[in-house]
């Protein structure tokens, strides 16, 4: 299996297929590498593209220091494939908790990214709502060392963000669900620990995101309700930004609905790629509703 090391020392597998531009894509919690077969698939017609499974997640390393995990890590972890593989500036494309680091490279890398496209990001940064997600993330962690993932991954993978994947697509989600439970427990509990309930919000932010320049495309699912605040959060401060709202979507958005995802993001490299993205007018946030602002 092809692997590389990252600067801190941990093995990372990746797949990679295609040949050209290159894009990488990043995975959520509840999935790995293997959750964008789909946009592999698609996407490696034109790009060079490549799927790693992060620190964690066999067949990658699972280190067993509690410090190994962080978002910073995480988000490292991303610039450490894309200076492995010699790629320069790329397209990455990250879902939720890889979402979560894609924005982040806009942030601590932005010369290696030359577009961000995150998706599905939100879960506890509204105001408000950190104390209920620490406390949802630590009765999640004692329950994965509890019951293993054999057994939790059942009872995760039926959040009521996933939901609305089951209904449209039984088989699909089934198989996203046996993935799941295949997820080392050892490593699941300590990413949503080290990763996920110490990350900052998004919304303490805001002065790094007005500052990002980065081509950055958010899309949402409607039916995903913890990422829809964060998301016009995002599309309202990150000035190089755009907003995609899927319709009667859920979480796990290139899963679900492979085709629009995946014609959303190629419509938006595609632009990035014939430099004809653009930041947002200035005037257009000048507060008037029909009014134009005096030159």
């Amino acid at each position: 299996m092809p692997s590389l090391l990252t600067d801190d020392g941990v093995t990372l597998h990746y797949e990679e297929a295609g040949s050209g531009t290159p894009m990488v894509f990043v995975h959520e919690y509840a999935g790995d590498h293997r959750s964008w077969e789909a946009q592999m698939r698609f996407f490696s017609r034109r790009y060079r593209c490549i799927a790693y499974a992060a620190r964690g997640y066999t067949p990658s390393e699972v280190p067993s220091d509690p410090e190994k995990y962080s978002q910073d890590r995480a988000t490292d972890d991303i610039a450490a494939v894309i200076k492995g593989l010699g790629l320069g500036p790329t397209h990455v494309v990250g879902l939720s908790m890889g979402g979560f680091a894609t924005l982040h490279m806009g942030l601590r890398h932005p010369d290696l990214a030359r577009s961000l496209v995150a998706a599905g990001v939100g879960y506890g940064a509204a105001p408000g709502k950190t104390a209920q997600f620490h406390a949802e993330t630590d009765a999640a962690i004692a329950r994965i060392r509890a019951e293993g993932m054999d057994r939790f991954g059942l009872t995760y993978s039926r959040g009521p963000t996933r939901l609305v994947f089951e209904e449209k697509d039984p088989r699909g989600y089934a198989e996203f669900q046996a993935q799941l439970c295949e997820h080392s427990t050892e490593g699941s509990a300590l990413t949503m620990n080290g990763v996920q309930r110490r990350r900052p919000s998004l919304f303490d932010l805001e002065a790094q995101f007005r500052a990002m320049t980065v081509p950055t495309l958010v899309i949402a699912g409607d039916e995903d309700d913890p990422t829809l605040e964060a998301s016009l959060y995002l599309k309202r401060t990150i000035k190089s930004s755009a907003l995609l709202v899927m319709p009667k979507c859920g979480h796990t958005m290139n899963l679900e609905d492979p085709d629009a995802f995946n014609r959303a993001v190629l419509d938006f490299v595609t632009q990035v790629d014939g430099g004809r993205w653009t930041n947002r007018i200035p005037a257009s946030l000048a507060g008037g509703i029909i009014a134009a602002s005096e030159k």
